[in-house]
Order: structure tokens, then sequence, then C-alpha cells
């Protein structure tokens, strides 16, 4: 059986690539985890593994954090020895941060099958780190399995070969299939004294949105008036952290440590409505059928507008406060989109698998000749 080397940059991967690994295991593969180091920190990644029961990384990278062109460097000169070492059949990158793209580039470099989980989501949206290294990830990929149909569209339009294009699914949802019972019978919410309905939940850690005093700010006091309809609980992300202190806290927002996944998956579930700058609770929420108002100009996950029960409110906190009393007052539907069902790590696997086993594979070459780049 094929040996894959899975990687894992920063705290969101974890929940994207369980499932995978689970998968591939499961069929007889040999899977290397490798934990690149990109973002580091215990309180907030140790408890990861312990809640989704993923083992310890067989390797890892520990290359730490600093601009976008030191994480890019760090991480390909510490993934290339690696891939020397390991020779290994394929290679597949989750998401969309720094360590997604230096892996993949490095492995279509060695001329080794990239596999792209959740390749597709555009934002259009130049100014976001995260859009260049999907555009960037997915034109090095082999392999492209994108979560919802607007993802297979964009990766159609880009000129992608039909064989490379793959609908699977939500990995993330897989996730939370797997987990949502242990979740909700955590004791989270009686150890910060909340009740079911009782509270919304909030998240910020983006910087468009931490690192400017004015905009931060702001987006405090939008939270801060819809505090005065019911408490606003905001875990405290590291990189925000420090610029709570000199921003000040609007009366009715309560911060509370960082959460692990179960204890926040169960915040989330009870929560009257979420406010966040976060990809992944977009579509946790969409799965939970809790309101929830993304404080961001755009998204990359369009399908949980249309058929989830997220709204764009970008960082006017006149619209911010308008859309969350309007929310309280009249909740949108649960709607779940297609394929988000739990299995997407079973088809990631099957795909991947029988595209190793062809006895003439697309070399990464002949996969991106035609691709031309987007509008």
């Amino acid at each position: 059986m094929p040996r894959i080397i899975c990687v894992a940059g920063a705290r969101p991967n974890f929940m994207k690539v369980k499932p995978v690994m689970d998968a591939l295991e499961a069929r007889g593969a040999e899977v290397v985890l490798v934990h690149t180091g990109q973002h580091y920190d215990a309180a907030m990644n140790d408890v990861f593994f312990t809640d989704l029961g993923l083992r310890k990384p067989d390797r890892h990278l520990g290359t730490g954090s600093g601009s976008h062109a030191e994480q890019t460097a760090r991480v390909m000169l510490a993934f290339e020895p690696l891939v020397d070492e390991l020779e290994p059949d394929a290679v597949v990158v989750v998401g969309d941060v720094t360590s997604t793209l230096a892996c993949a580039l490095v492995a279509a470099k060695a001329g080794i099958t990239v596999a792209h989980v959740e390749a597709g989501l555009r934002s259009r949206d130049w100014s976001m780190p995260e859009e260049v290294n999907r555009l960037a990830t997915d034109r090095l990929s082999d392999l492209l399995f994108a979560p919802s149909p607007d993802g297979v569209d964009n990766l159609r339009a880009e000129g992608y070969h039909e064989d490379q294009i793959h609908l699977a699914g939500n990995v993330m949802i897989d996730t939370l299939h797997a987990n949502l019972d242990r979740a909700l019978g955590s004791d989270a919410l009686h150890r910060h004294g909340l009740t079911p309905g009782g509270y919304a939940l909030a998240t910020l850690h983006r910087p468009a949105n931490v690192d400017s005093p004015e905009i931060l700010g702001a987006l405090l006091g939008a939270f801060g008036e819809v505090a005065k309809e019911l408490p606003v609980i905001l875990p405290v992300h590291p990189r925000t952290a420090a610029r709570l202190e000199t921003a000040g806290l609007p009366e009715g927002i309560r911060l509370i440590p960082p959460a692990g996944y179960l204890d926040f998956i169960a915040l989330q579930a009870s929560a009257r409505m979420v406010l966040t700058d976060s990809g992944g609770i977009q579509e946790e929420t969409t799965a939970l059928g809790v309101p929830c108002l993304t404080t961001r100009d755009s998204t990359e996950r369009p399908i949980t507008l249309t058929e989830g029960t997220n709204i764009l409110v970008g960082r006017d906190p006149e619209l911010i406060v308008a859309t969350a009393r309007r929310v309280l007052a009249d909740p949108p539907a649960k709607r779940a989109p297609a394929l988000w069902d739990g299995h997407a790590g079973d088809r990631i696997a099957d795909v991947l698998l029988a595209h190793l086993a062809a006895p003439v594979r697309l070399r990464p070459t002949d996969a991106r000749d035609t691709a031309v780049a987007p509008a």
C-alpha cells in the first residue's frame, strides 16, 4: 500500500486532516502525520490532539511563526529533506495556511502527487493571504477535493481538468459529526455559568480585524451593543489578547480562556447566535443550525450564505448591530448543504488510492498545462 504524508500546520488543519487519515489507514495505507509547527501554542493545540483522538505527529518540523516569506521558507527547508527521506507516494495538504502552500510546492517540485483538501474555495479578496495560498495550492495540486458545488464551479472556470476535480464534501463536518455527542456532554456551559440559548458567542482573530485599534474598537463596540440584548462570550485568541488590553472592553462582553475543540463545539451548539471572522466556524454553525454573523467583507464559503445560517455583515458596527437584532427576533432556518454528511474523508481516500493504483498516472505538469489564471 502507498505511503502518504498528511500535513497539518495550524489548529484548523487538525480537524480537516483527521477524517482523511482515518479513512486512508482503514484502507491499509501508511500515513505519516507531519505537523509543521507553523502555529504552536500548547493551550490551543495539545488539547486538540486529546479531544480529537488524533495521535501525536510522526514528525514535528517546529518551524514557528514569522512573516509570510519567513514561514514559507522555513517550512519548505524543513519539509524538503523529509520528503527526500520518506519518498512518499502522495502528499495531502488541507485548507489555506502557509504550510499548505509550502508543502504543496515542495511535493510538486519533487514530482509527487499532491492532493488538496478544501480546494476551489474563493473569496476573491486578494488582501487575504489565505486567498493567495488557495489559488497557488490548487495550481500545484493533482487532485482537487472541493467541499461544495461552488468550489467545483470555481475550479472548472479556472480551467482544471475534470479528472482532477472531485466534489468530496466537508471534512470539517466529518469531525463535527464524529464528536458531537461527546461535545454536547461537555460541562463547558456549566463551568462558565451559561444556559443554552442565553448568550452570544464571539471570536476575533484575523489581522484585518484585530491589528487596527480603530477597527477592533469598532467591532468591540458593536459587540457591546449586542451584549445589551444578551451576554457576549469571547474566548480570547492569543493574537487578540494583547490588543484587548489597550482597546477597552464594553460592558456585557465576557472574556474566557481559549476553548478546546469539544468545549468550543458545545459553546457553539448552545449559543443563540455566533459572531465570528473564522471560516471554519461559518461551516460548523451551518451544520449546527446556529445563526452566524461573519464580520468580514467577503467569504470563501458562500454556500454557508445560500444553504446555511451565515450572514455576511462586514465590519460596519451599525450593520452588525441591526442584523444581530433582526436575527435574534427571527432566526434563519437550518439548511444542510449536500455531502456534509460525515463521509467526506471516505470519498477522498477512495479517490486518492484509486489514483495512486492506476497504471498510468497524471503527472503534475500534465495537470496544470491548460489551467488558466482566474479573472
